[in-house]
């Protein structure tokens, strides 16, 4: 993203910046997490969407990424998932690479 307008959403997290053109007003920054579907098209019809991906050099048998963005350990997946999905009827799951 090269620039942001006055309020951009991406991601379903909410950029904004101040209506004031002072120094003070410049410096804070406003993020704001919306309950908005991470998933609003894809396989729909599955009650969570996890893929699974084979690689040969991995450390650990199994290693979970995070899709939805609001894990507490992003990249890796820690869960969050499953109450961001709660929230808004999502479908979201993690990306799963498997050591092959």
């Amino acid at each position: 993203m090269a620039s942001l307008s006055s309020s951009t959403v991406f991601a379903g997290f909410s950029y904004s910046r101040p209506a004031s053109s002072s120094a003070a007003a410049k410096s804070r920054r406003m993020v704001s997490v919306r309950a908005e579907a991470v998933n609003p098209e894809i396989r729909k019809t599955e009650d969570k969407v996890v893929d699974s991906v084979v690689v040969t050099e991995l450390a650990k048998p199994v290693t979970a990424y995070c899709r939805c963005w609001r894990s507490g350990t992003f990249p890796l997946c820690d869960g969050a998932h499953m109450k961001h999905n709660k929230a808004t009827g999502d479908n979201v799951g993690p990306l799963l690479l498997k050591k092959q």
